[in-house]
């Protein structure tokens, strides 16, 4: 989960990132939730804090446009079944950009960050116990869920941050 040392940038990328968390920020508030926004935020601080930041070039609006794509991609935002649910041309026409253009935006962060889907960094922290990504660890070549591992095995896994917290009443 977001916090404030993983939205901490260089001073120098600080307006930049600003504008951008201010709009996606924006946007999470009308159309999506505060979950998005606070992942949001993350996304693009880690954005501004690469060297060199790719922030530093192109408009706030779609960087801020491809960030909230890249969330929804993570966390299947198009899926109906999902709640909130919004179509990849209706977030981009919402920012007034094309699909195209939010797409291609989405794949440069998601290539630059190597992040992939069900990525456990950017899964919301309400579907966490959802992603079974996030919960996959290999124990002596063996891979297995951490949730019905000895606790003892989920106790390492957590100080090596391969999971992202001790699962209640697993594995005991």
């Amino acid at each position: 989960m977001p916090n404030a040392a993983t939205e901490s940038v260089p001073q120098k990328m600080r307006p930049i990132y600003d504008e951008i968390a201010a709009l996606t920020d924006a946007f999470c508030a009308a159309h999506l939730n505060a979950e998005y926004a606070q992942v949001c935020r993350a996304l693009a601080a880690k954005l501004a804090r690469k060297r060199p930041s790719p922030l530093e070039s192109g408009r706030a609006n779609t960087w801020a446009a491809a960030i909230v794509h890249t969330v929804g991609r993570v966390n299947f935002l198009s899926d109906k079944s999902q709640t909130p649910h919004m179509r990849a041309d209706d977030l981009a026409k919402l920012f007034g950009l094309s699909q195209s253009t939010v797409a291609n935006k989405s794949k440069q962060i998601m290539d630059l960050l190597k992040i992939g889907l069900m990525d456990a960094e950017w899964t919301l922290p309400s579907r966490m116990d959802r992603n079974p990504m996030a919960w996959l660890i290999s124990v002596n070549g063996l891979i297995l869920d951490a949730r019905s591992a000895p606790r003892e095995i989920q106790e390492a896994a957590f100080l090596k941050g391969l999971i992202p917290y001790l699962p209640e009443g697993a594995g005991n």
